[in-house]
């Protein structure tokens, strides 16, 4: 096939060590750091996209070096394709990065960012806009419970409009805490709980009855991955804010789980989970034919994948919720720009791909 304008000459892979500024606590370990892969594509004609992953075994599947080792692969895999052929290029990725999901979304990012610049169009006009802007969620980790009453209060004075809590270890716990945020924020910030598999389904049901009056947003991942059915012992009522997040991986899961009666009420999209903005989509677009809620989630990601994931997000109709807090809490990025952040609401700059600059 002859070279075009749009056809990827070069490709560049770049693993980066990321510090946080406030590390943070969840079931298992203390996280102070990061690794993400940075993927760049250049075309014939000069048109540079960028993309970034950030795996984690416990939700990706991946560590960082089968992450790395995936991302080596793509200039092999990418080199003389043409950008325009991003539907096919993307079941080339799925079939030989299929077991390393955010490889796969590094490089997805980056043709996606390529492919809208090369139209001079935001990447979410080019997916076809649904939204302007959402308000994101803030995470607080596993804390005591003091101290998550004051990180509580510097979000809201941050202006923030949702916190996100770390919960699932202990029901009494749990509705204790979820009782001192609502006394410290009242109704100037929603609250939304993410269980991490650390509930079975009578414990969700006594969660939820015991926090009735308190206005919990969602439920994020009630129950074990394995197990999502065991959602359909629970209370209908719940299981319609409850959120699949592990249980969501790929458009096959989001299929499984569609059909009455549906065992969540919404499907948390993560691109480092799922692939990319093309498995994204597929995901959202079923959530959208079966009539439940989106909420795009992360992890501890660069600026890059956090907007790669708003303009999807942007561009799906059943978007509801936004938790994309992952990049604010790097010490340092390779890139500048993308999303806006304004009194909780996340739009984009409406700059050409992502939006992005390198630093």
């Amino acid at each position: 096939m002859s070279q075009t304008a749009t056809t990827i000459t070069n490709v560049q892979v770049r693993v980066e060590h990321l510090e946080l500024t406030r590390p943070y606590t969840i079931a298992y370990k203390t996280v102070e750091s990061v690794e993400n892969v940075f993927v760049q594509v250049e075309t014939a004609n000069g048109t540079m996209g960028i993309g970034a992953g950030s795996p984690a075994p416990y939700v990706t599947g991946e560590d960082n070096a089968a992450c790395s080792s995936a991302a080596n692969k793509l200039e092999a895999l990418l080199k003389g394709k043409d950008l325009r052929h991003i539907k096919s290029i993307g079941r080339i990725l799925e079939k030989e990065l299929g077991d390393t999901p955010a490889a796969r979304a590094a490089a997805d990012i980056a043709l996606h960012d390529a492919l809208a610049i090369h139209y001079d169009l935001p990447l979410v006009d080019m997916l076809g806009r649904a939204h302007t802007k959402i308000p994101t969620s803030i995470t607080i980790g596993i804390k005591s419970i003091d101290e998550s009453v004051e990180e509580a209060k510097e979000y809201l004075g941050r202006g923030f409009k949702i916190l996100k809590l770390k919960i699932g270890k202990d029901v009494d716990q749990d509705v204790e805490m979820m009782h001192r945020l609502r006394e410290t924020v009242a109704d100037k910030m929603a609250i939304r709980v993410d269980a991490n598999q650390g509930y079975s389904a009578s414990q969700l049901d006594e969660f939820a009855n015991r926090t009735a009056k308190l206005n919990v947003e969602l439920i994020e991942q009630p129950v074990k991955k394995e197990t999502p059915f065991e959602m359909l012992d629970a209370g209908e009522g719940v299981r319609k804010i409850s959120a699949a997040d592990e249980s969501i991986q790929t458009p096959w899961d989001a299929l499984k789980l569609a059909a009455n009666p549906q065992p969540f009420g919404i499907y948390n999209i993560k691109l480092m989970k799922c692939g990319g903005v093309s498995p994204g989509r597929e995901i959202a677009d079923i959530a959208y034919r079966a009539g439940i809620d989106l909420m795009w989630g992360c992890m501890d990601e660069s600026i890059v994948s956090i907007t790669a994931a708003l303009h999807a997000a942007l561009a799906s109709p059943a978007t509801r919720y936004l938790d994309l807090d992952g990049s604010l809490d790097l010490a340092r990025d390779l890139v500048k720009g993308g999303f806006q952040l304004e009194d909780g609401y996340l739009s984009t700059n409406n700059l050409p791909g992502l939006g992005v600059t390198l630093l």
